[in-house]
This record gives C-alpha cells, structure tokens and sequence, in this order.
C-alpha cells in the first residue's frame, strides 16, 4: 500500500512538473500542441497539458549582439582588407524566429558578410576608411530589410575594425607622415610670413610716429622762435618809445635826436636774431622824431633872426 501511495506521488510530481512552467522575464516560450504552433508563453506562470503540448523553444527577448567573424573583401582597387563586424538585433516575432529559419543567427551572419562584401567591394580604398558611418548605415538597412520577414529587427551595425595589408599599412603611414610633414612646414611658413608683416607693420608705424613727432618739433620751435622774435621786437619798440620820450622831455637838439636814434638801431641791429623787424608803431615813433628835429630847427632859425 505504502509503495504504491509513492509511486502515485511520483506520477503526479512528473505531472506537475510538466504541466506547470514558469517563464522568466525577458523570455517566452513557444509551445506546441501535437507537433503543432500553439501560442507563444509570456513571462510568468503557463499551464500546459502534459504529453499533447510540449516547449518547442525558449526565446529571449532582449537585445543581443552577434560578432561576425572578420571577412576577407576586395575593394575596388583590388586591395584586399579585413574586416571585422559586430551586429546588434532584437526578436520581435519570436513564433517567426523559430519557424521561418532554421537557425537565424547563422542566417544573420551569412547575410551580413555577403552584405559587407557587396558594399565594400563597390568602394575605394581610402573611401572605407573615411565612409564608415556610411557603411555601418547601409548595412543597417539591408539587414533589418532582409531579416524583417524572420521576425527579427537589426538595430546597429558596427564596423569595429578596417585592416589593410601590411605593404599597404607602411605606404599609408609614409602617405601620412608626408601630410605630416607637409602641414608643419606650412604651417612654419605661414607664420614667419605672418611675423615678418607684423614686424614690417610695426616699422612702418614707427617711422610714422616719428616723422609725426619731428613734424610737431619742428612747428613747435618754429612757433617758438617766431614768438620770440615779436617779443625781442615789442621791447625794442617800447624802448625807442621810452627814448624818445625821454628826448621830448630834455628839449633836444637836432645833433642829440640822431645821435640817440643811431644808438636805439644800434640795440636793434646787435640783436640775436639774424634779421630784424621793425614793427609798424617803431617806424611812426622815428618818422615823429624826424619832424621834431624839422620843427626845432625852424624855431631856432627864428630865435636868431
């Protein structure tokens, strides 16, 4: 009795056990009843009949990642790279995934290197160096195109690494350190020439300056002396004027007018300019002394008569 209690807790734990399944998050289930598509099991707990339905597969749900193994291409100028290729996708029709392809992530892979091959077999060398994003774009395109109907989508496809061959790896370098060399000799150049106008600008600027300021030196003494000069003739006319006041006062005579007015342009004459002006007022002052002597000539004359 007690045996056959065991074996029929056996048969309803084996029961139990194939009738209940518990789905991870990020999983699903594809189930099958009598070797038939049933219904796609979500995460969580699924009941299912025992011996009729049977898990064909169990798909993820989350983003994965395939790294295609590196590919031998030829590009158009017949140089022959290496590249290697990673490609990130998602199942989004899991029921697809499973029935529409035998084993899809083989299928990814050997479309993404037949792919790559057309793409870059189309391109120079140099351009699948300069065109990656444009690469990784195009790729992107015909995949998730291509695997749409195997309920998959090709979200990214990245190009990790280009690898020409060594001969051509040493010609590039040489190609580089000559563009190298070049730039920095342009670059030397450009500044020398750029340091050579400053310098001649700054030249240029001080002989200006300096011409300026031997323009103004030059106005400024001019100004200077020509002051001086009127100043030096002002005080010699405010001294004839003194003289001649002077003469008025002591009712000269005819010799002692002339006598005095030589000794006055005398003064002038001795001056340290090296020409004299007589200013308008100086020359009325001599011509009233002349009429003076003219004058006290003429009374003389009557006073003898």
């Amino acid at each position: 009795m007690l045996g056959a209690l065991l074996v029929l807790l056996v048969i309803i734990l084996i029961i139990a056990f194939n009738t209940i399944k518990i789905v991870k998050q990020s999983e699903v289930y594809i189930i099958e009843r009598l070797g038939k598509f049933h219904k796609v099991a979500d995460a969580g707990l699924t009941i299912i009949i025992p011996f009729i339905d049977h898990v064909r597969s169990v798909v993820s749900l989350k983003q994965q990642t395939m790294d295609i193994p590196p590919q031998g291409v030829i590009t158009q100028d017949n140089v022959t790279i290496t590249i290697d290729t990673v490609v990130f996708y998602k199942i989004t029709d899991p029921a697809k995934a499973v029935y529409e392809i035998q084993n899809l992530k083989k299928g990814i892979e050997y479309l993404a290197i037949t792919t790559i091959r057309d793409i870059v077999g189309k391109m120079a060398l140099d351009d699948t160096f300069s065109s990656r994003d444009a690469i990784n774009d195009r790729l992107r395109v015909i995949l998730d195109e291509a695997t749409d109907q195997w309920g998959c989508k090709v979200d990214r496809v990245e190009i990790k690494d280009i690898t020409p061959p060594a001969d051509i790896r040493d010609a590039m370098e040489k190609q580089m350190n000559a563009e190298r060399n070049k730039r920095a000799l342009i670059l030397q150049a450009e500044g020398e020439r750029q340091s050579a106008i400053t310098l001649a600008e700054g030249k240029k600027e001080a002989a200006i300056l300096e011409a300026e300021a031997d323009k103004e030196a030059k106005i400024r003494r001019a100004t200077g002396e020509a002051e001086a000069i009127k100043k030096v003739a002002e005080a010699k006319a405010q001294e004839i004027h003194a003289v001649y006041g002077a003469m008025m006062d002591a009712s000269p005579d005819d010799k002692l007018i002339q006598l005095k007015s030589l000794e006055a342009l005398k003064e002038v004459a001795n001056g340290n300019a090296n020409k004299v002006f007589i200013p308008f007022e100086a020359t009325k002052a001599l011509g009233s002394l002349g009429a003076i002597s003219e004058v006290l000539k003429d009374k003389k004359s009557e006073n003898n008569d």
